[in-house]
């Protein structure tokens, strides 16, 4: 990754983390629509990092309040009625779904959940829905009236932002409307319950950082730095425009993009992979990690050598334009360096040992080679 577009993403990033729009659905349609390959989910991760920094700069007198409180009321039972004290409690318990399914569905994160068609269709229905909650809700409650229920209710909507597309803030702000509470402090419970979950997944991506990611170390911090600068500024917006002001700008935004991804996917001008056709140069890498030797030249003579009767494996795959290994008989994925099953539109696992891929959505093992058996 180049550092003009970490300095990009940085400022997407920083620009819809607190945005009900999807900052991890925005990293990858914004990649997508300049060509570039997808970030992948470590970026992501870590990046927030730099945004839940803003977070923490913001609400600072809010935070040692809690922590302060919390960390008192566990040898002084007289303040655990305090909601500071009680909040502390409420962000721990609200942060366990969110784990639990961040670990549990680890692999579709990093593959299934990134392609463009499921982005787009999650913003538009999931906006829908913040519209109608919003228009409709009674927004009577304050964060006084947080139980161990309702933390738990907005820990649940927050782990739906697991799938880009959704929105951590817009899940968890739905939820919360959802409960009664008003937009100003379904925000802010929103913003504090995220710091725990995401200076977790940041620091459990580190190790991903570099290898086989796209991005290396310098762009990721470079993006990190330039995400939390541009965050806190928003922050700051955000928390004086919802308390005059409803979710149905953002709604609109959310429903007008996910209809713009599906007609660009849908014509052919984006793949639902994302700016993998920009990359040859990671692909060519992975081609040679993969392909024997020999079979390099083949790549760029003109038709014919296909055309020979003995093969009964092309050596570039018609859809995607990636080149096939012979000895799986599917291509790589050069966005996340998994096989891509054409025929199912996604990334499978693939075990060397038995020659089996597993179709990540049904959990079924089946052999890739099979299907050029019949072909003559």
């Amino acid at each position: 990754m180049s550092l003009f577009e970490a300095i990009v993403l940085g400022l997407v990033q920083g620009l819809t983390e607190f945005l009900p729009i999807s900052s991890s659905g925005h990293l990858r349609v914004v990649s997508a629509l300049f060509g570039w390959p997808d970030p992948g989910a470590a970026f992501t991760a870590v990046s927030q990092i730099g945004t839940e920094i803003a977070v923490v700069i913001y609400f600072r007198k809010r935070i040692w309040a809690i922590l302060s409180t919390w960390f008192r009321s566990l040898v002084n039972r007289e303040l655990r009625a305090d909601i500071n004290a009680r909040m502390g409690w409420y962000v721990i318990i609200g942060s366990i779904p969110i784990v639990v399914l961040g670990l549990l569905f680890e692999e579709q994160i990093d593959s299934v959940f990134r392609d463009l068609r499921l982005i787009a269709l999650t913003l538009i229905v999931f906006g829908v829905i913040l519209g109608i909650v919003d228009r409709y809700s009674r927004k009577y409650r304050s964060l006084e009236d947080l139980t161990i229920s309702r933390g738990l209710t907005f820990g649940l909507f927050q782990a739906l932002a697991l799938i880009p597309g959704v929105s951590r803030s817009g899940g968890t702000i739905t939820g919360g409307m959802l409960l009664g509470f008003n937009r100003k402090d379904a925000a802010e419970y929103s913003f504090l319950l995220a710091l725990p979950a995401v200076f977790g997944a940041g620091v459990y991506k580190l190790t991903d950082i570099g290898g086989n990611e796209y991005a290396g170390w310098l762009a990721t911090i470079v993006g990190t730095v330039i995400a939390g600068a541009v965050g806190f500024a928003v922050i700051a917006w955000l928390m004086k425009f919802i308390s005059t002001h409803s979710f149905m700008p953002f709604v609109y935004y959310r429903v007008g993009l996910g209809i713009l991804i599906l007609t660009l996917v849908s014509f052919g001008v984006l793949s639902p992979q994302g700016g993998a056709e920009s990359q040859p140069g990671r692909g060519e890498v992975l081609a040679e990690e993969t392909a024997p030797a020999e079979e390099s030249p083949e790549a760029t003579p003109s038709p014919e050598p296909s055309e020979e009767p003995s093969p009964a494996i092309p050596s570039v795959d018609p859809t995607t334009g990636w080149e096939i290994d012979p000895e799986v008989g599917l291509p790589r994925n050069p966005d996340t360096g998994l096989y891509y099953d054409p025929e199912l539109g996604m990334d499978v696992n693939y075990d060397p040992a038995t020659g089996l891929a597993t179709n990540p959505v049904t959990g079924e093992q089946y052999d890739p080679m099979e299907r050029y058996e019949t072909v003559e």
